[in-house]
């Protein structure tokens, strides 16, 4: 068997709130492996935005053991962290954040300007990263000339372009309408097809069942880590597989 790409052991997380201890996180333990298509739910204030960021390396558990992809997160300063994060990590959010008056070519580049690869090989690998999400056309556009799904494929393709072995997405379909999100599920569905893993945070059930497997939480703890009978979404029509 392949070694997981995520394991929690006994995972707290807890916050200084005046005199009072919030328990984020409450003595969580699970293995997320290599291809898994993962969906996160519960209510707000339920841990779920904790353990996205843990998985993300973005916090640091309080008690217990974060490993991600053969590296335990007790043994890392903030800049090794930062360094796992650009080398390994992507992150989708509701909002696409993209630079307004930049080409979506240019978006989707910026990771590499910041880890310092030369303008030629940006431009090519933002192309690619592009026409994996179906936007080839689209790379001189800035984000007033596309509408919010390509928006989203656009923040999606920045995602992509380190070729992350892991993909990060909180609430990725919250800003979008409904057909809308459809399609982005359905582009999701397809990258963990490929073989990229996914962890997404969602409120919406539909969403969620979309994924392979569902991980529940309220009041910091897990209540179920289920596998899904998964709904498989292809634009407008959705079928059971």
């Amino acid at each position: 068997m392949a070694d997981p790409l995520i394991i929690f052991d006994c995972v707290s997380r807890y916050y200084r709130v005046g005199d009072e201890a919030v328990k984020a996180l409450d003595k969580v333990s699970l293995r997320l492996d290599v291809g898994e298509f993962v969906s996160v739910v519960g209510p707000s204030g339920s841990g779920k935005s904790t353990f996205m960021n843990l998985c993300g390396c973005l916090d640091t558990p309080t008690s217990g053991r974060v490993m991600i992809d053969g590296v335990d997160m007790a043994g890392m300063n903030d800049d090794q962290a930062a360094e796992l994060r650009n080398a390994k990590l992507g992150f989708v959010f509701q909002q696409f954040n993209l630079l307004p008056r930049t080409s979506a070519l240019d978006n989707v580049a910026l990771p590499l300007l910041y880890a310092g690869c030369n303008r030629r090989a940006r431009h090519q690998a933002a192309a690619q990263a592009l026409d994996q999400v179906g936007l080839g056309d689209r790379v001189k556009h800035q984000p007033s000339q596309l509408s919010g799904g390509q928006q989203q494929r656009v923040a999606i393709a920045r995602a992509l372009v380190n070729k992350p072995i892991l993909l990060l997405a909180d609430e990725p379909t919250g800003a979008l309408d409904t057909s809308t999100g459809a399609e982005i599920m359905a582009l999701f569905q397809d990258l963990n097809d490929s073989g990229i893993s996914i962890i997404l945070v969602t409120h919406e059930a539909e969403v969620a069942e979309a994924a392979k497997r569902r991980l529940a939480f309220r009041d910091g703890k897990l209540l179920h880590d289920e596998a899904l009978k998964q709904v498989r979404i292809n634009h407008q029509e959705t079928r059971i597989v």
